[in-house]
């Protein structure tokens, strides 16, 4: 059983930042993924790949829309993914999920391994 926990969401005005960080535990130690990463949703809009790191960091992608403004970093040791958000705008409005097991060049969810969500709300 993989478990993977988001936290860090939350309101904030458009320019500002938040992380968001998610852990992973349960069988996600032994799952042979290749890259983790950030999903969002915003309500009435399909999901989308919002950014991803392969293990070890090694190599990192990310959507057009948040190039430069968003950051994806991984703490091996505590088997953690961050995503520093800066700039936020509020078309980053959305719930965000983490993903484990991704094809991050394709951003395809091939383990189907996620998170409840955590919820990021910005205004303008």
């Amino acid at each position: 059983q993989v478990q993977l926990a988001e936290s860090g969401g939350g309101s904030v005005q458009a320019g500002g930042s938040l992380r968001l960080s998610c852990a992973a535990s349960g069988s996600a130690y032994t799952v042979g993924y290749n890259c983790m990463a950030w999903f969002r949703q915003a309500p009435g809009k399909a999901r989308e790949g919002v950014a991803g790191i392969y293990r070890g960091g090694r190599r990192s992608y990310y959507a057009d829309s948040v190039k430069g403004r968003f950051t994806i970093s991984q703490d091996n040791t505590k088997n953690t993914v961050y995503l520093q958000m800066n700039s936020l705008k509020p078309e980053d409005t959305a719930m965000y999920y983490c993903a484990l097991d991704v094809r991050c060049d394709t951003w395809y969810p091939r383990g189907n391994y996620w998170g409840q969500g955590t919820q990021v709300t910005v205004s303008s």
